[in-house]
């Protein structure tokens, strides 16, 4: 079964992910760091470099489920954009120097957010098919 908004979320995070990836790379040619984060800006490319593959996949994971479980695609497009949003303010945040402590601090709370909506809506999906 195909999941159309899934997939475009997917993408547009590919695209996020591969953005910092690209931004890590370009920090270590700079500063000649070529292992580790011995310089402040690349160790906050690398964390919001590697925060966003900490919680991406999950996130994509509970979009595919809810999108397959039939959820409203209204619903899947809420739920991707604000994780979206979530995941570049955090990325903008983290990455600046001096850190932006409020943009992270909003990105992480629009990523949970959509966690725990996004759970809370698997569950009930999977409890309205299992009892329904």
């Amino acid at each position: 079964m195909p999941l159309p908004a899934t997939s475009l979320y997917a993408a547009l995070f590919a695209l996020l992910f591969l953005a910092l990836s690209l931004r890590v790379i370009r920090l270590r040619q700079r500063y000649q760091v070529v292992l580790g984060t011995p310089h402040r800006l690349v160790e906050r490319a690398v964390r919001a470099h590697g925060n966003c593959a900490e919680y991406v996949p999950l996130g994509l994971i509970l979009l595919g489920l809810l999108e397959g479980m039939g959820l409203p695609l209204w619903g899947v497009h809420a739920l991707g954009t604000v994780f979206l949003a979530g995941r570049v303010v955090h990325a903008r945040g983290i990455s600046q120097e001096p850190e932006s402590l409020r943009l992270r601090v909003v990105g992480m709370a629009l990523t949970v957010t959509v966690l725990g909506v996004g759970a809370a809506a698997l569950l009930g999906l999977v409890l309205a098919d299992a009892f329904g």
